[in-house]
């Protein structure tokens, strides 16, 4: 006997039955059949060769101006695999970030799961950093920005790759694309940012969204240790809104760690202090996400399991 605080692994079996009543995932549906329009976003009377210039159009600036942002406000973004979205969050005077914008991924290759050396067609899933050299003006591809994989951790896993961009043109080999609109609204938001004094921009790559539910459609896939890593720093910033501090040690990532000596990625993670304000704070958030699971596994289930649920017998 247990009680409804079940984990998320053992509700795994009471869900993958019942695929419409969650959120989809598993699975991606690049649009492969849209034509993005080679240059189209360009406004009228800027050169092609001045494209990397052109301010934050009107759209969006209308978005920032009701939410207080300001272009100077530091960014950071989320890329999700499976739901084929990218996020851009502000920064607020209270440190904590909140969303500006999602944008439809036009396209991304490969499967769900982490790239591993140069020609997998694998679009990577980490944690990366932009800085100002990250910026690309002349991309065939429109205009693009680099994400830097292999970071430090995967290069100490020895994987390798280069030149993995977020792009326009809706065309993919290991990259993100949007359409060449999408990246005109996205490649000046991380240059005024960086125009302004941020160091570097933090970008989180998803497989998707990771929450208790599609934790568990996904328990099974190819890449669950790695996953639980990540989710590692989804909750983090769930749970603060804050930017996580992102290291390596022990071939995985550390999230807000403090350590009396370096981290390494290769070497056995040392003894590692995490301010217990941020602790709570991810234990409340993860406490109200399995909850919120638990409450659709047993409103979904049949009448028969729900009633041992509430008993607490073991499903």
């Amino acid at each position: 006997m247990i009680g409804i605080g079940v984990s998320i692994l053992a509700l795994t079996g009471a869900f993958t039955a019942l695929p419409a009543m969650l959120d989809r995932s598993g699975l991606h549906l690049p649009f492969k059949d849209e034509k993005s329009p080679v240059f189209a976003a360009l406004p009228p009377g800027i050169p092609l060769e001045q494209r990397h210039l052109q301010p934050i159009p009107m759209s969006v600036r209308t978005v920032m101006a009701k939410a207080g942002m300001k272009s100077a406000d530091p960014v950071l973004i989320r890329i999700f695999k499976a739901e084929n979205e990218l996020e851009i969050w502000k920064k607020g005077a209270d440190g904590r970030f909140s969303l500006l914008k999602t944008w439809p991924i036009c396209s991304w290759s490969g499967e769900l799961g982490r790239k591993r050396r140069e020609g997998d067609r694998q679009s990577p899933e980490g944690f990366y950093t932009l800085t100002k050299t990250s910026l690309n003006p002349r991309s065939a591809y429109y205009l693009s920005f680099n994400l830097g994989f292999p970071n430090s951790l995967e290069r100490s896993l020895g994987y390798t790759g280069s030149a993995l961009m977020v792009h326009g043109a809706c065309r993919s080999v290991g990259c993100f694309a949007m359409t060449d609109g999408g990246i005109n609204e996205i490649y000046p938001l991380v240059r005024d940012a960086l125009d302004a004094g941020q160091q570097t921009i933090q970008v989180q790559a998803f497989p998707f969204r990771m929450h208790a539910r599609n934790m568990a459609v996904n328990a099974s896939g190819p890449d669950l240790a790695f996953w639980l890593n990540l989710k590692e720093g989804y909750d983090h910033f769930e749970a603060t809104r804050r930017e996580p501090t992102v290291a390596s040690c022990g071939g995985r990532y550390v999230f807000n760690a403090r350590s009396t000596v370096p981290l390494e990625p290769a070497k056995p993670c040392p003894s590692l202090v995490v301010s217990p304000d941020i602790l709570a704070a991810v234990a409340k958030y993860r406490a109200g996400d399995e909850a919120d699971f638990t409450k659709v596994a047993v409103d979904v289930a049949p009448s028969w399991r729900r009633w041992l649920t509430r008993l607490g017998a073991s499903l």
